[in-house]
């Protein structure tokens, strides 16, 4: 038996994506943003509220970084979605992570997530606050890479947010092998 849940945007997994910018003093910003995905090859699309400082950084300097939250940083990728930059001058020091820039775009890269996604803005639009990233740059700590230099789910821990019970969830174990396990079926 299945039961109607009416018309939501259930789309699962919805990663954590902590999304990285420089004001104009080159004080870096963070935000999470859940609403995001992949729009092609190497472009991101994520929905940001025009309000965000981030959104305002992002807008000045036409760069960004996205970084995807992992399980050993619940906390403070939690903490950049409840407080606001317009509130909070240096809410990045309050989490503890430490910021190097991007040797590709004028962005902070947090040391401490171990995939960061380096893009250039190419559109912001206001209407649907809808914004579209071109992935310059893949950065990722060699602690979640195997030893082909793929990246390792297992070691990495990804976190995915549930928007129905706002829990966190971390994503981890292997269970199929694309392109090859429906071919049983063949």
């Amino acid at each position: 038996m299945r039961k109607n849940l009416k018309a939501k945007a259930y789309v699962y997994p919805l990663p954590v994506l902590i999304v990285g910018t420089f004001d104009e003093n080159g004080v870096p910003d963070a935000m999470n943003a859940a609403w995001g995905t992949v729009c092609d090859t190497a472009q991101v699309s994520i929905c940001l509220s025009a309000d965000h400082k981030t959104v305002k950084n992002l807008l000045k300097t036409k760069a960004f970084t996205v970084a995807m939250a992992d399980a050993k940083n619940v906390v403070p990728a939690d903490y950049v979605g409840v407080v606001s930059a317009n509130n909070v001058a240096d809410k990045i020091a309050k989490t503890g992570w430490h910021i190097q820039k991007s040797e590709f775009v004028n962005a902070p890269i947090i040391e401490e997530l171990p995939l960061v996604l380096e893009c250039k803005l190419v559109n912001y639009d206001r209407k649907t606050e809808i914004c579209i990233g071109e992935v310059v740059n893949v950065s990722a700590d060699e602690g979640i890479l195997d030893e082909n230099g793929k990246i390792d789910l297992t070691k990495f821990q990804p976190i995915c947010y549930d928007c129905d019970t706002h829990g966190y969830y971390a994503l981890g174990e292997k269970v199929g092998q694309a392109f090859s396990d429906g071919l049983k079926l063949k």
